[in-house]
């Protein structure tokens, strides 16, 4: 009984040190976005036609933290995923380490990749689109909390939604998941995306569908990349099999 007690203090305390490396790490990337998040500010409203109002001094220091804190949560995701991979890697096997950590750097590509096309693409269309509605009707007036809150709903959330093919993949080489899985749970999937898409976006019509299209596209890409990997997997097994017989028919008797 105290070996599995000392077993699972020391693993908490492994835990503990992941978490605090992780944390440092991301306060330090947040300090440094700070430092530089006027030029920042600058570029990301360089297309905007008026400037951004604010109602009080706090706001823009939650303006400029919530800036830093989208470049920090970037910047610290391929360190999470390390610190990760390091506490669970005495609970793989060698192939299993090799697996898992190849994954990292996609998984930071693929966040950047779905924050470029939440930014780059869909955030425009829709800031038009709603600002083609009240052209010659309404006089636009932004502030700057609401415009950050509307830029980041339309865009953050893509980096994390980007790397559910990654996730899937991954799932699919471990043997939690599989293409058939996948595929039967199809209505679910896209009805659960459906409610996920009208959470994280704002109250619009235009927004929703944006949104929703893309992530039923990720999923379709998901079961495919899993088809993938599952074949893969399956013809691995299939070879180590045949090369364990050849093996034992070689043995003397």
């Amino acid at each position: 009984m105290k070996t599995e007690e000392m077993f699972f203090v020391d693993h908490l305390g492994e835990l503990r040190k992941r978490i605090i490396i992780t944390l440092v790490v991301f306060m330090t990337v947040l300090a440094v976005s700070f430092f530089y998040v006027q030029p920042i500010y600058s570029w990301l409203i360089r297309d905007l036609d008026q400037q951004l109002a604010v109602l009080g001094p706090s706001e823009i220091l939650w303006v400029y933290f919530m800036i830093s804190g989208v470049i920090a949560i970037a910047l610290t995701i391929p360190i999470a995923a390390y610190q990760t991979w390091l506490f669970i890697k005495p609970a793989l096997n060698k192939k299993e380490q090799k697996i898992t950590l190849s994954y990292i750097p996609a998984l930071f590509l693929l966040f950047i990749t779905g924050l470029s096309f939440g930014y780059f693409v869909v955030y425009p269309m829709v800031l038009n689109f709603l600002l083609g509605l009240s052209e010659g009707h309404f006089q636009t007036f932004f502030t700057s909390e609401k415009y950050f809150k509307f830029m980041l709903n339309l865009t953050l959330p893509f980096g994390f939604l980007f790397e559910i093919p990654l996730v899937v993949m991954f799932l699919t080489s471990l043997g939690i998941l599989n293409p058939y899985v996948l595929t039967k749970a199809r209505k679910v999937s896209y009805f659960t995306l459906v409610v996920v898409a009208v959470l994280i976006t704002p109250p619009d019509l235009v927004s929703d569908f944006l949104v929703v299209i893309p992530l039923l596209v990720l999923y379709e890409i998901s079961i495919m990349l899993s088809r993938w990997v599952y074949r893969k997997k399956l013809a691995n097994e299939s070879h180590t099999l045949q090369e364990e017989k050849v093996v034992k028919m070689r043995r003397p008797s």
